[in-house]
């Protein structure tokens, strides 16, 4: 609570007893004010409650204890989806009237929360299954514990007539619970029935008419599941876009479904009517349970049980699946009597944003899906689903969208005075960030901008947000790439707008985000920052990918790197992992000595049919090959290796996951340490800068794959060796041996490779027995999807620091090893 002064003090002891009580945070469209209502009237207050744009508004008057006792209830009695930032507290001498009332809400410049969709509650769920309730079946039913928020709002403050629902007249009955304080559908905006609410119907794309039999369907939801079970694909309107649906068991209608959609092996998303029907397929723990059942309600990646096996085709060569529960009533009816699972995948061919027009699902789907479950409230906001993982004892968000978007971060300490900055994240996994009242707002996951119709969606959804939260820009940050679209978007916004842009190095940003989302104040010490990934952009103009810097919010030091390979054949060499294991053995041994010693291993002989002779001579004259101390692509290479995804992979990470995937559990927890991979720390000789150097571990694997060693044990080889070394370059630069102490006591890990399950748990279990202390992302992506909070911490950083300056770049320094200095 902001105000520390007692009640007694801010009222009196005599005379009018009043508060003006004003409450911020994720506090409207989550039966907030309702709430107030009751506990206002349980304490015999009178007054006003009602939405404005800051969030909610009490006037309240009363007994001194009363209005003590409504303070501190309005924390501990807040509504399951509320959360409340601060509440400020004044004297009010206006006028009240003799009882407490809810009011109109008023519109003004926004400073409030926008509230994440949420799944259906207990309450609603057990409503449309129940034969004598008047919203028995309906595929709409919500409360103000539930049902959509972002995917149906045009602008604040949160009420009907800012919503999608706008079109659809409260009936008598339910205008009745509208305006009942003692139902929990009082004020809740998207409250609706049979008479009055959406339809769902069950069409043809193709405009020709549906029948059914009525008989053993009981309505167009039942017969959509009766399509399902016989194999068709049918085209769902989920709550923020189109689904595609078959049945998870019968493998022609999955290859067909990959066939159409262009999805050659992505995994797909499953979902489950309930529980038990999770775990005849998957292994679901506590955490993991709670994830599932929670109101974000995500997919969550479960370790597939191998038991009862779904067919390969759902997730080609991973040993996860990706499961959630339903989403809405639509999905909970229609998996009713559903005792297996069902594909949920994006409404989209292959890279393109998901569906949320009627007319373009008719235009887009028609020829992957015959039939469509549709309904008549507009989907006004495109919100994927959202992605989680249990991982080294927390949740880990993968992908942040439904549910959890646009749900904002508290910045940390000394970002109270932080202006209002746009951040525009990354190319891929887009997200942009708004900073606005101490408060991070991320947008939910966009995708990837290189697709000119996700890019329309970024610049669309930035528009809403801008809006919704009436800002008022005074700077832009983008990445520091140079041809990424959204730091040209950044550019020219910057140039239009007349505000300075800050262009923030890759693996800084992914460092500042781990710091902000941990709450590691301003002027904290800075930190060693450990981030590893596929690429970004370096402050030198290299490519980095395997970083060890020493960063806090104003910049960087880079200590340390992975060796640079070179990248063969450029942005190829992202897609095409043979590329990878070819520059790295060249790299290392040479092409001479490995054809010499490892002539008869089957990649020997797959490498040798490649064009040895352009690719030699690109490597020399590094044309297109530019160099990366990328740690994505020394997996791509191990996986390579032992013929994972060696030729192509079918998308972004695929050889690595499928590396992850093959890991041999049994060699992880038991081998003995000899049997790790032995990577060295030698320094660079242009620089100085120390570096991992990955020549023993090539020699090491070559010598497995002539013994013929499992693919399993290799993996669990390379994860371990990997985990050890980072910890030993930590305590080299750490200086822990050398007369100046410990420079630093935090490691900091961000960038996509510690989305890795194996890697991050191995790397923060040694890390802590060394004496660090770990930060880690848990509910902002480790990967690119949360880059966008680490730039924009760091432009707001500096402004706060320095005041308003010029268009910049925010590189760091890249000292030799002996050349150690502040990042502050």
């Amino acid at each position: 609570m902001t105000a520390a002064t007692p009640v007694t003090a801010l009222v009196g002891a005599a005379g009018a007893e009043a508060l003006q009580i004003r409450v911020r945070g994720r506090v409207q469209g989550v039966g907030f004010r309702p709430m107030v209502w009751r506990l206002a009237r349980d304490l015999g207050l009178r007054g006003t409650v009602q939405n404005d744009a800051e969030g909610v508004l009490i006037r309240a008057a009363g007994s001194t204890d009363a209005l003590s006792s409504l303070l501190s209830r309005l924390e501990t009695q807040c509504p399951p989806l509320a959360a409340i930032e601060s509440i400020d507290v004044l004297p009010y001498a206006g006028p009240l009237p003799d009882r407490f009332d809810i009011v109109e809400s008023r519109s003004g410049a926004a400073d409030t929360q926008i509230a994440p969709d949420a799944v259906t509650c207990a309450d609603c769920a057990a409503e449309i299954q129940d034969p004598f309730s008047r919203r028995y079946r309906y595929p709409f039913t919500t409360c103000t514990n539930c049902g959509p928020r972002l995917t149906i709002i045009a602008r604040m403050p949160y009420d009907r007539v800012s919503t999608s629902m706008a079109a659809f007249d409260l009936c008598p009955e339910c205008a009745d619970e509208y305006a009942d304080p003692a139902d929990r559908r009082f004020h809740a905006e998207t409250t609706a029935c049979h008479a009055c609410g959406p339809k769902a119907r069950l069409i043809r794309f193709d405009g020709r008419a549906v029948s059914f039999d009525q008989t053993s369907m009981l309505d167009d939801v039942d017969a959509a599941l009766g399509l399902i079970q016989k194999g068709e694909i049918v085209a769902i309107k989920g709550l923020g876009g189109y689904h595609l649906a078959c049945d998870a068991t019968q493998a022609a209608a999955i290859q067909r479904l990959r066939a159409l959609k262009q999805r050659d092996r992505k995994p797909f998303a499953l979902m489950a009517r309930d529980l038990d029907v999770i775990r005849t397929y998957a292994a679901v723990g506590p955490d993991e349970e709670a994830a599932l059942t929670s109101p974000a309600g995500p997919i969550v990646l479960l370790e597939a049980n191998g038991e009862t096996r779904l067919p390969d085709a759902i997730a080609p060569g991973l040993a996860t699946l990706g499961f959630m529960l339903p989403t809405t009533p639509l999905h909970a009816l229609l998996l009713r009597r559903m005792g297996r699972p069902v594909v949920m995948t994006s409404g989209n061919l292959s890279n393109s944003p998901q569906v949320i027009s009627d007319g373009d699902a008719r235009a887009k789907l028609a020829t992957i899906a015959p039939f469509a479950l549709v309904h008549d409230r507009d989907i006004l906001n495109r919100v994927d689903d959202s992605v989680v993982r249990f991982a080294a004892g927390a949740v880990r968000v993968l992908r942040r969208s439904r549910g959890y978007a646009p749900e904002s971060v508290r910045l940390p300490k000394g970002f109270e005075a932080a202006p209002e900055v746009l951040a525009t994240g990354g190319d891929l996994k887009s997200t942009f960030c708004l900073v606005k009242s101490g408060n991070a707002v991320l947008s939910q996951h966009i995708g990837d901008l290189d697709d000119a119709q996700t890019f329309d969606d970024f610049t669309r959804t930035l528009a809403l947000f801008r809006d919704m939260l009436a800002t008022k820009l005074r700077a832009v940050a983008a990445d520091l790439h140079p041809t990424y679209r959204s730091t040209a978007f950044a550019t020219k916004l910057g140039a239009d707008e007349k505000m300075p842009l800050f262009q923030v190095q890759h693996h800084h940003a992914h460092i500042a985000s781990c710091l902000a989302e941990n709450g590691r104040p301003l002027d904290a010490p800075p930190v060693l920052g450990i981030a590893l990934d596929g690429l970004g952009y370096g402050s030198d103009g290299e490519i980095w990918g395997g970083e060890f810097l020493l960063a806090d919010y104003a910049g960087f030091t880079r200590l340390g790197t992975f060796k640079p390979v070179p990248m063969l054949g450029g942005d190829k060499a992202s897609r095409e992992p043979w590329r990878n294991l070819y520059a790295h053995l060249t790299a290392e041994m040479g092409w001479g000595a490995f054809a010499m010693n490892f002539t008869d291993l089957d990649i020997h002989r797959a490498l040798e049919a490649k064009p040895r002779k352009i690719l030699d001579a690109m490597l020399k004259d590094r044309l297109n090959s530019p160099l990366a101390s990328s740690c994505g692509r020394l997996f791509d290479s191990v996986a390579a290796a032992i013929g994972l995804a060696f030729e192509r992979q079918g998308y972004e990470g695929e050889a690595a996951a499928q590396l992850e995937a093959v890991v041999d559990r049994h060699a992880l927890e038991t081998e003995d340490r000899l049997l790790e991979y032995p990577f060295t720390i030698p320094s660079l000789k242009s620089s100085g800068l120390p570096y991992i150097e990955p020549l023993a571990v090539w020699n090491a694997i070559l010598g497995d794959l002539i013994l013929k060693t499992p693919a399993g044990v290799i993996a669990a080889r390379f994860h371990r060796g990997l985990a050890r070394v980072l910890t030993a370059m930590a305590l080299k630069l750490a200086k822990r041996d050398s007369e100046a102490g410990a420079r630093f006591d935090t490691v900091a890990l961000s960038g996509g490779c510690f989305q890795n399950r194996v890697l991050l748990e191995l790397t923060v279990h040694q890390l802590e027995q060394q004496g660090f202390s770990v930060l880690t992302q848990k509910a902002v992506p480790a990967g690119d999807g949360g880059l966008a909070l680490g730039q924009a911490a760091i432009a707001a950083a500096h402004i706060i620091r320095n005041g308003p300056q010029e268009t910049q770049k925010i590189g760091g320094s890249n000292p030799c090893a002996s050349e150690y200095q502040g990042a502050s």
